[in-house]
């Protein structure tokens, strides 16, 4: 089984678990929203849709380019300002260029003889560049998928410029594993610094939040007792 539907399957196992309601949070979706775009992965990898077959062969997966893609775009379209949105987009190309210079200056041929699979090197080299650039969860984790997915459209680009006989994957084959693997790092490395950060601070501070709930409850409690002292004058008076 590839890595990534493995990683996906975690995943799933640990939003059903309610173990990663922070992360959520942070990225605006609810537990079901999260295993519904999960689910839509994994069935997804399974369907590959064949554009073209001359002069170069292009396919696309469902799982790993087109539902990645909706995903990212329905956390851009939650981003709380504009220049939320500018930065991810910003990010996703920063990461999609680091990409394709380290694919430009290594050579992974034959992958047997190298020492680091390429597939590990581009995925932390798209996710430590998509947190960089990107920094909140949001921006970190659509620069991580969307990075890996437009390095392959650069490919793209590159093998029709130069009329070359290949079969080009968007999102299929070792990218899907790319992608999930980017955005996996990406959004942990935002959590990790944000949530050390935080604790650096002293955590979040609801001092100012406790007091005021303290005084409402008391203010509801009196009035509650006041209301009932009238009613219960109003029928001795009767």
């Amino acid at each position: 089984m590839p890595l990534g539907l493995i990683l996906l399957f975690i995943l799933a196992a640990i939003v059903y678990f309610g173990l990663a309601e922070r992360v959520l949070d942070r990225l605006r979706l609810t537990d079901t929203q999260a295993l519904i775009f999960l689910a839509l992965m994994v069935a997804g990898s399974f369907i590959t849709v064949t554009l073209l077959t001359a002069p170069f062969e292009l396919t696309v997966n469902l799982g790993g380019a087109v539902v990645p893609v909706i995903l990212a775009v329905y956390l851009l379209w939650r981003a709380d300002s504009t220049w939320e949105w500018v930065r991810a987009l910003l990010a996703a190309a920063g990461t999609a260029a680091g990409i394709w210079l380290i694919a430009s200056l290594t050579d992974f041929d034959p992958p047997q003889a190298d020492l680091f699979d390429p597939l590990w090197l581009y995925s932390l080299v798209g996710g430590v560049i998509a947190y960089l650039l990107g920094r909140s969860r949001r921006a970190a984790f659509v620069a991580g998928t969307l990075g890996v997915i437009l390095a392959d459209l650069g490919h793209l680009v590159q093998v029709w410029r130069r009329g070359l006989p290949s079969t080009v994957a968007i999102g299929g084959a070792g990218v899907f594993d790319a992608v999930i693997i980017a955005g996996i790092i990406s959004v942990g490395l935002a959590e990790l610094v944000g949530e050390t950060r935080e604790r650096l601070q002293g955590g979040p501070d609801l001092s100012e939040e406790r007091p005021l709930a303290l005084h409402q409850d008391e203010g509801t409690a009196e009035e509650g007792g006041n209301s009932r002292r009238q009613s219960e004058n109003e029928e001795e008076g009767e």
